[in-house]
């Protein structure tokens, strides 16, 4: 079996901070998704019906461009896929990553962070962005997650 990967986008820290505790658990590459223009706290403030973020939610064919390296996602056969929910699903910038490459043959797990929404049907809304892959809606790896914590839910899809 090849070699796991982690991929996420965090826009203030914690969705980051999970993926290092995953892909330590996984003995997983890690790639982080970085924005080509990286998101403010007024870009974030989802009250603000003129925010960055609010405008990507009410463009659904919004794709926010990727800045970071690129990526040869060939030698993974399973993606753990993180982010932060915003208005209740994937950030655009996921549909970016996921359209920018091809996962066919791939099981991507998803795992989020949120202040008080479930991944609900993130799953079924990132699917036609990836087709040919698998997707599993994983879990909210909220608060503290230690390697212990990550291996215990890792060991749930065996």
């Amino acid at each position: 079996m090849n070699k796991p990967l982690v991929a996420y986008f965090s826009a203030s820290g914690t969705t980051a901070k999970a993926a290092a505790v995953l892909a330590q658990a996984t003995k997983a590459d890690i790639y982080e998704i970085v924005p080509e223009t990286p998101y403010t706290p007024a870009d974030l403030d989802w009250t603000d019906r003129s925010s960055r973020t609010t405008k990507e939610k009410n463009d659904p064919s919004f794709r926010p461009a990727i800045g970071s390296k690129s990526l040869d996602v060939s030698p993974y056969d399973t993606i753990y896929l993180g982010f932060p929910i915003w208005w209740y699903t994937a950030p655009s910038i996921i549909k970016t990553f996921l359209e920018s490459h091809d996962f066919s043959g791939k099981t991507i797990v998803l795992f989020a962070t949120s202040g008080g929404s479930g991944l609900g049907s993130t799953a079924k809304d990132l699917q036609p962005s990836c087709p040919g892959a698998t997707i599993k809606s994983g879990k909210l790896l909220n608060g503290r997650q230690t390697v212990e914590s990550a291996t215990k839910w890792l060991n749930s899809f065996k």
